[in-house]
């Protein structure tokens, strides 16, 4: 990533990987806890373990119209960290593919050009419009090549994406980022905040867990509005891809009818896996 020489505004929107804010983050931007950060790892595990116990509930999950659905990895991974993702929605008879970019190292000239490439590619293959899911900075992938392509992209679905970061202490996966920033695009290439964008043109939903430990959930939260919807479970960051709770938000999402739009209502066996979520602006 090429960081500007100059201060940044303070009250602009910051984009992930451009130059840090010049303040201090704000009390709502401060980052997960130092333990859910050191336990996010363990706690995945556990995760696991439930989501093999949950099999037999997985196999009763909505079944959807059978359209393509792109999934894009999170920050250090690749393909295989959406496997069980994967194979999940290929049982339900989705035709489901991965990135195919090896591991994510950020913005990248490939992945800014390729993902919304893979978009058309997939629509112009099935001709029906692709449903694109994104793990944590693949969410922020998925954002851009749905406002890229809005006309190809059927749905956008994030699992702990911090799509409304506004300043980098919210997420502790920036060492690791800005490692790798001499691979990056340069900043005026990089996707816009969604902070300084209009609401996504497609339908979209933010899965979330208030335990991340990597991610603040704060910064993955979508502005209340119409088809546009947050999701709470019990889990942690690096177990989202295979938390059975998050598994079955996916397929429900999915199996909804193209054009229609209902909110989440999570069944009742699950229920003690899902968490209410409470956006900021409904304290105001």
């Amino acid at each position: 990533m090429v960081s500007s020489s100059h201060s940044p505004d303070s009250s602009a929107p910051w984009t992930p990987g451009a130059a840090r804010p010049d303040r201090p983050p704000e009390d709502h931007e401060r980052p997960p806890s130092w333990l859910l950060f050191g336990t996010d790892a363990g706690r995945a595990l556990g995760g696991a373990g439930l989501s093999a116990a949950g099999r037999s509930i997985l196999r009763a999950a909505p079944r959807g119209d059978g359209h393509p659905v792109l999934v894009l990895p999170g920050l250090g991974a690749g393909d295989t960290s959406t496997l069980v993702l994967r194979r999940m929605l290929r049982r339900l008879g989705y035709p489901v593919y991965g990135w195919g970019l090896g591991v994510n190292h950020g913005p990248t000239p490939q992945v800014v050009e390729q993902v919304p490439a893979r978009v058309a590619e997939l629509r112009e293959l099935h001709e029906r419009s692709v449903s694109v899911i994104g793990w944590s900075l693949g969410g922020i992938y998925a954002h851009a090549a749905a406002r890229a392509h809005p006309d190809l992209v059927r749905q956008v679905v994030t699992l702990g994406s911090p799509i409304r970061i506004s300043h980098p202490a919210q997420t502790r996966a920036m060492t690791y980022y800005r490692r790798h920033a001499h691979k990056h695009v340069p900043d005026h290439r990089l996707p816009p905040s969604e902070l300084s964008q209009p609401p996504l043109p497609v339908p979209a939903t933010s899965i979330l867990s208030t335990w991340d430990g990597i991610v603040s959930w704060r910064a993955c939260l979508h502005e209340p509005g119409d088809r546009r919807e947050n999701i709470g479970v019990a889990g942690s960051h690096f177990g989202l891809g295979q938390h059975p709770a998050v598994l079955w938000a996916v397929a429900d999402r999915l199996a909804q009818p193209e054009g229609t739009w209902q909110p989440f209502q999570a069944p009742g066996v699950l229920a003690p896996l899902f968490r209410p979520v409470r956006h900021p602006s409904s304290d105001r």
